[in-house]
């Protein structure tokens, strides 16, 4: 097959990324630059860096690390380009902050992460309207369209509901607006969905759960995929509208994110990061045959009042799952258990399944959602939700498929 009809698959760009890069001595991985300051060898190089020329200064804007690891997202999703973050939190933050102000108005899927629900509150006190609708229907996004609307926000899968947005037609809304569209990938990452597909202008990830995994590192990203026209965009500030539109965005989010607030990813944490994400696609594999393989089993359970997963022919958006993630569903379910049951006492039965916040962890982690992650919401948003007090959340992981499904139903029927 020739170089020009063929393209290579996501794992093996992943993989070899850094030694086709030039790593230093033939090493396969870029190495790991910790220092928080970099020489210059002439002022005029030193003022060429604070003037916007390729480089490093100070640790705090990013390095070489950091760098590296944003070249690499940026692949992963086939972007225009990336910045990078200490959390997924602070990724969203920095973008929220950056491109809105006061008297801007945001439209958001209902069905969102809890700390993400906090954040729009700390924007509402801000002076930035927020509006949250049911995502999994675009005409309720564009029902909510204000003259002052700037930006439209949803996760691709919701956490813990697992409902799934209306990706298409929100891209397509988006673009006959004008709007920013800011889809939180963290769920399917750049494996079940790129989102250039869907027309998004802005990918967040939480690097922490899936693209990381094992646990041991948090981190963000805002990805650009070149889909936005960052010159219709009225919230550029006249510093940043200097070069190539196209990075106004990204350039912004870095400098007020990144060098103003401090929401700095250490080269340590990138670089195992950046490591991790070599086995992203086996390590995803394994947890969404071994999610489909529980939620078919819960969902049979006497024991078992609802099981809430894409996979599942009995989700309401299982179709529009099938086309968006060809065929793979994701590592995330949750279920309600029956109401003669106790919710703790099932989860303290468990012997695999660790009971811990996380998600994309190659351990199945689980939690009552109602009284953990989503307890500061109240129980009338929690109802909006769908997140009864019995409802558990689970992050399956990649252990072997039986002994899985033999510790849920040793839990439910014990």
């Amino acid at each position: 097959m020739s170089d020009q009809s063929y393209s290579e698959g996501l794992t093996t760009r992943i993989l070899h990324a850094d030694r086709r890069a030039g790593a230093e001595h033939g090493a396969v991985h870029k190495p790991m630059h910790s220092s928080s300051q970099y020489a210059f060898e002439d002022a005029q190089s030193l003022t060429a860096v604070f003037q916007g020329q390729p480089g490093f200064s100070y640790a705090r804007q990013g390095t070489p690390t950091t760098a590296w690891l944003e070249r690499k997202l940026t692949l992963m999703e086939n972007a225009q380009g990336s910045v990078v973050f200490s959390t997924g939190m602070a990724a969203l933050a920095a973008l929220f902050t950056t491109l809105l102000k006061a008297g801007d108005h945001v439209v958001a899927s209902q069905n969102i992460f809890g700390n993400t629900n906090s954040l729009f509150g700390t924007l509402r006190q801000l002076g930035v309207e927020v509006t949250l609708v049911d995502a999994t229907d675009a005409r309720n996004l564009e029902a909510a369209l204000q003259d002052n609307t700037r930006l439209l926000f949803v996760e691709t899968i919701a956490n813990p509901g697992t409902q799934v947005a209306d990706l298409i037609k929100i891209g397509e809304l988006a673009k006959a607006h004008q709007l920013l569209y800011v889809v939180d990938s963290t769920l399917t990452t750049p494996w079940l969905l790129q989102g250039r597909d869907i027309n998004a202008s802005l990918v967040v990830h939480s690097l922490s759960k899936h693209i990381a995994g094992q646990a041991q590192a948090l981190g963000g990203v805002v990805i650009d995929t070149g889909c936005f026209d960052w010159e219709a965009y009225d919230n550029i500030l006249p510093t940043y509208r200097q070069g190539n539109p196209a990075q106004w965005g990204l350039t912004q989010i870095r400098k007020k994110g990144l060098r103003d607030m401090g929401a700095t990813l250490a080269a340590e944490p990138a670089h195992r990061i950046s490591l991790g994400a070599e086995t992203m696609a086996l390590r995803l594999a394994r947890g969404c045959d071994n999610a489909m393989a529980l939620a078919q089993m819960l969902e049979v359970h006497p024991g078992v009042q609802s099981v809430a997963y894409p996979g599942l022919a009995s989700h309401a958006q299982h179709e529009r799952a099938t086309t968006l993630f060809g065929g793979r569903y994701g590592t995330l379910l949750s279920f309600v258990i029956k109401p003669e049951l106790d919710c703790l006492d099932v989860l303290n039965r468990l012997k695999i399944a660790i009971l811990a916040t996380h998600l994309g962890d190659t351990r199945t982690l689980c939690l009552p959602a109602a009284l953990t992650i989503y307890h500061e919401m109240g129980p009338a948003m929690r109802a909006q939700m769908g997140i009864s007090d019995n409802l558990i959340r689970v992050s399956v992981g990649i252990e072997d498929e039986q002994d899985l499904l033999r510790d849920f139903s040793n839990a439910l029927e014990n």
